[in-house]
């Protein structure tokens, strides 16, 4: 992402012209972008003129649009897949995969021009290399402002690719700082060693599976990436290993030394318990990932969220998860950690995003840690399932005890109350 202009003054008031260059920025703005915010951005118009004849002409024309949102979605295509029937062709580079995400902005035309009236409805379709201005109509809070910031450090992008794979299955991934994208997938019947005629249609379905591995690894990979850091083969039993030789012998006989060279220096081969994607948990925490990628984003996230599973397992006064119960937690001073997802900021009610931000703020102002989860990534999916927000706690404490105090705070609360109406 690009900061083309920026005015935010003192209070927080002002407004910020960006431009994404990728999927992980489209989903920079659908966080950043809220219910009441004002947004500018191009948008294609049909127009219809009328001559003096009576005749109609519809045409379209680029015009830039002001709205006051009022609903915001967001959605990635998904990944295509192939199958043994269509099968994937090697292209002659390896470019990056495509863009998948879609961000569409609805509200109401706060600007007037010569093709839209005031008041008109319309739905802004973010692009990629187009700018967007977005301006708060109260102020920006901590949050989003970390978020501009974070989304636009030079160097971002994938730092991880991983195929998890089964026999006659594949998903080919990318993990970046926010995002974990299925750039594509491979599907393919695999007959059984039953005979020795079986034996022969294994083979060759293998290799033919192999086969389409590679082709779709040079076309959703971007294993010439400088920034690519590892390349990940992910497997329950035998199959990453027989992948990983198939593709480092065939890179060898095509003569592809770029591709040697990074299969050779960033692969890492991890056993995860199934052949799907959201086994990926499971290779964020794997020892090798971790001594790797350990100071990035989503490695981190991994940790943290598996911390907080074996402290709710050994020692559940020191886990407590819920919106009541960390902040009754984070009253007391006691959160060490906080796991938060970023779900919880996209509230369409601001005062719910005001109570949210509010809980970060105090809990860093008290030196402790916040840990804001991707939804997008595996580890901020199951977070989300556990009530998107969590803590350790520095030291433990009682929860029916923590409650029954509350009570009675509230009971001599509203006791006092009582005694100051009687005088």
């Amino acid at each position: 992402m690009k900061i083309v202009g920026k005015y935010i003054d003192k209070n927080r008031t002002g407004y910020v012209t960006l431009r994404p260059e990728d999927d992980e920025d489209i989903w920079h703005l659908y966080n950043l972008i809220q219910k009441e915010d004002l947004v500018r951005a191009p948008a294609i118009r049909r127009v219809q003129n009328v001559s003096a004849t009576g005749s109609t002409e519809s045409h379209r024309v680029r015009l830039n649009l002001t709205l006051q949102v009022s609903k915001v979605e967001y959605s990635s295509s998904g990944a295509p897949s192939t199958s043994a029937d269509q099968p994937s062709q090697t292209p002659s580079s390896a470019p990056g995969p495509p863009s998948t995400a879609a961000l569409h902005i609805s509200g109401r035309v706060t600007s007037e021009n010569q093709h839209v009236k005031l008041g008109a409805f319309h739905t802004l379709d973010i692009e990629i290399n187009r700018d967007i201005r977005i301006e708060k109509t109260e102020s920006w809070d901590s949050i989003a402002l970390s978020r501009v910031t974070e989304s636009c450090v030079p160097g971002r992008g994938a730092e991880v690719g991983a195929i998890v794979c089964g026999e006659g299955s594949a998903a080919f991934c990318l993990l970046s700082q926010h995002l974990t994208l299925v750039t594509h997938r491979i599907t393919t019947s695999i007959p059984r060693k039953s005979s020795a005629s079986g034996t022969s249609q294994y083979e060759k379905a293998m290799s033919k599976f192999y086969s389409m591995v590679y082709d779709a690894f040079v076309r959703h990979i971007p294993y010439g990436n400088p920034g690519l850091r590892a390349i990940v083969f992910a497997s329950p039993g035998w199959v990453r290993e027989s992948v990983y030789t198939w593709m480092m012998n065939e890179a060898s006989r095509r003569g592809d030394k770029l591709l040697a060279k990074s299969l050779r220096e960033k692969t890492i081969k991890v056993h995860v318990s199934s052949a799907h994607v959201h086994s990926l948990i499971e290779v964020l925490k794997s020892p090798e990932i971790v001594a790797q990628l350990k100071e990035t984003k989503f490695a981190r996230e991994g940790i943290v969220l598996d911390r907080f599973f074996k402290m709710l397992a050994s020692d559940e006064m020191r886990a407590w998860y819920g919106p009541d119960h960390v902040c009754l937690a984070a009253e007391r001073g006691a959160i060490g950690t906080l796991l938060i997802s970023d779900d919880l900021f996209r509230s369409s009610d601001p005062k719910t995003r005001k109570k949210y931000v509010l809980l970060v703020e105090g809990v860093q102002r008290k030196g402790g840690e916040v840990v804001i989860f991707s939804s997008m990534h595996e580890s901020g999916q199951q977070l989300n399932q556990l009530t998107g927000i969590a803590a350790i706690l520095t030291f433990p404490l009682d929860v029916e005890v923590v409650e029954a105090e509350e009570r009675e705070a509230a009971e001599e609360a509203e006791k006092k109350r009582e005694e100051q109406k009687r005088r």
